[in-house]
């Protein structure tokens, strides 16, 4: 029997056939491919419906065979690698990888405790890639801008990638390990200005793309990075239908993601919080 998961669930119950492709019906019909069909016609007619809509709608974006590596370090945050997580993970074909920078496979925590089981070290990923990809994480952040091992792993896979990116603090680990010189990038509010102690050029944006560097500003940003990549590796319609999947729809309820939106008293705290992290980073730069 099929299994029924969410995403499968609704896949059959055709509640948007043009979902298909990112309901994990193939993966699904892959898993038993032996199995007895059916016999259901309507099931049968539904499922042939869905495909040609799919490759109407996306032609050969509807499945290629992506590299992606996202690194897991201990301290990272989480929300700067499940945003993004999901996008990928629905790209068909794409092979997606939670690289640890540590000994084992053990999960790796992120800064607030929350534990992500790596599929991947660093010695055993591919040598090319279609996205190297590095959260931020605060100290964590400054930890691995201090291990000679993973920055020459991220130097490495860079050299070879088609896209170079970020979102948050992960900006500044691109930077310590020379890729951004000369590139405009952006990253976390609070040590975004701390960019340019490495030769960027800071940029007070939520996703920012020079050449084949793509960065995204703090936290929730790893959302709108994420749809920014998917357009590029599968084109619009692709990139449009992950949207609806997730309704990604924001109407915070309070406005204040950027200081200048934030009250004077909250933007003044926040700032003297952050300003001996922001002159931590700075102190990193060659």
């Amino acid at each position: 029997m099929i299994e029924l998961d969410r995403r499968m669930l609704l896949g059959n119950l055709g509640t948007a056939s043009v979902l298909a492709p990112f309901l994990a019906v193939e993966r699904a019909m892959a898993q038993h491919a032996g199995h007895t069909p059916s016999g259901d016609p309507s099931q049968e007619e539904m499922m042939a419906a869905h495909q040609r809509q799919m490759t109407a709608l996306f032609g050969d974006n509807l499945r290629r065979d992506e590299q992606i590596a996202m690194l897991l370090y201990p301290g990272f945050t989480a929300l700067d690698l499940v945003g993004p997580q999901y996008f990928f993970a629905c790209l068909f074909g794409a092979t997606v990888h939670l690289v640890t920078t540590e000994a084992n496979l053990a999960p790796v925590a992120s800064d607030l405790g929350l534990a992500v089981q790596p599929t991947i070290s660093m010695a055993d990923m591919p040598a090319n890639l279609d996205v190297l990809f590095v959260p931020g994480g605060t100290n964590g952040t400054l930890g691995i801008m201090g291990r000679p091992d993973v920055m020459g792993f991220i130097e490495d896979r860079a050299s070879r990638a088609r896209y170079i990116t970020s979102v948050c603090t992960g900006s500044l680990v691109l930077a310590k390990a020379g890729l951004l010189r000369g590139k405009r990038a952006t990253g976390h509010w609070a040590v975004r200005s701390a960019l340019s102690a490495f030769g960027a050029t800071p940029v007070d944006a939520r996703v920012v793309r020079d050449g084949n560097i793509v960065t995204g500003a703090g936290v929730s940003a790893g959302l709108d990075y994420a749809i920014v990549l998917v357009e590029m590796l599968r084109g619009r319609a692709y990139a449009e239908t992950l949207v609806l999947q997730a309704e990604y729809d924001p109407e915070p309820t309070i406005r204040a993601g950027r200081p200048e939106e934030a009250s004077a008293a909250v933007r003044e705290m926040m700032e003297t919080m952050f300003a001996p992290l922001q002159a931590k980073f700075a102190a990193m730069a060659p």
